[in-house]
């Protein structure tokens, strides 16, 4: 299924029906009087959070969305039905704007949770209401209001407890696939990753955590460049990151580093909050070594960095480091509150 993340669209709730101008009109009933009902109130429209789905896709096919209309009122003091509220299902993770004011309208974080961003009209009076000392027989009534119509945009930002962040093959989506369920597709070149993948990781029978694996990030990102750009946001909701970094330095590429530092700037370019958000440093492919040499290489490419956080040394091909790791995050997530989102 193709990943799409951001869409517009255009939303248009009910209009309120009239109010009805009508006089009783019964045999052996004089002067039966206004007898109008109103109309009724035009449907809203609304979003919902479903966890069941995470692509915006299916909103490429139909952009505009259309509530139904409240019913006029009728004679007899009937009041017209009331449009039915159109409801429509989006990812939880949804943020919702106002094209025309630019202003956030909400965010869909749970399933089943429930936005309203287009409110029906209210329907119009009957003549019933018109009617006073000095005019008995009012011909009067209002029509209803017409329903709000709105350019929207809805942006999916990914809901998931752990970021992965790195340069394309530092071996993010391996990890993934050794710790979960899921099954990213891992080849050796790079940008195998096109769009966002989560897994969840069991700790145990009541407990577990999302890591959230995006395309690789390349020198010149935040302007553009490559592919991980438009996915850098999915990471903003994350409580942890966890900067993946290739242990060794292959021929024509850069070292480990370099490739620190031009992440980190990278970083800075995109978003102060995606800055100063808790990150780990992870190398990767420690299996290319003995482990002795994987250990003094990772503390000297530490030590050059300025890094003074936590630093993990990992093989997803033999699995070493791994539970240490998936240990320490679901300890570090567990004492967190959790309002990262």
């Amino acid at each position: 299924m193709k990943f799409v993340d951001e869409v517009k669209i255009t939303v248009k709730a009910g209009n309120g029906g009239s109010g009805s101008a009508s006089f009783r009109r019964e045999k052996y009933v004089a002067y039966g009087g206004p007898d109008g009902g109103d109309g009724g109130f035009g449907g809203h429209v609304i979003l919902q959070g479903d966890q069941g789905l995470n692509t915006l896709v299916d909103f490429r096919h139909k952009r505009r969305f259309d509530a139904q209309n409240g019913e006029s009122g009728k004679g007899r003091q009937m009041y017209g039905k009331g449009g039915d509220d159109l409801i429509i299902k989006v990812p939880t993770g949804t943020e919702v704007y106002d094209l025309e004011t630019d202003l956030k309208l909400g965010d869909i974080t749970t399933h089943g949770q429930q936005l309203v961003i287009a409110e029906g009209g209210k329907g119009g009076l009957g003549n019933m209401h018109f009617k006073s000392s000095v005019n008995r027989a009012p011909r009067q009534f209002t029509q209803g209001e017409q329903g709000q119509l709105r350019e929207i945009k809805l942006e999916l930002k990914v809901l998931a407890d752990v970021g992965l962040l790195g340069f394309p093959n530092a071996g993010k989506s391996t990890f993934v696939n050794a710790i979960s369920k899921a099954r990213p597709k891992i080849a050796d070149y790079p940008f195998t990753t096109l769009y966002p993948a989560l897994g969840v990781v069991p700790i145990d029978a009541e407990t577990s955590f999302v890591v959230a694996d995006i395309p690789g990030i390349i020198e010149g990102a935040a302007e553009g460049a490559g592919l991980g750009i438009q996915f850098l946001k999915h990471l903003q909701r994350t409580g942890l990151l966890l900067h993946m970094i290739e242990l060794p330095a292959y021929e024509g590429m850069s070292s480990p580093v370099e490739q620190f530092h031009q992440l980190s700037e990278e970083l800075v370019k995109f978003s102060d909050q995606l800055q100063e958000k808790t990150r780990w440093l992870v190398f990767t492919k420690a299996d290319v070594t003995t482990p002795d040499e994987a250990r003094a290489l990772a503390k000297d490419y530490a030590a050059e960095m300025g890094w003074d956080g936590p630093v993990y040394l990992i093989s997803s091909i033999n699995k070493s480091g791994l539970q240490a790791l998936i240990k320490d995050i679901a300890n570090y997530l567990s004492s967190e509150p959790e309002d990262w989102h």
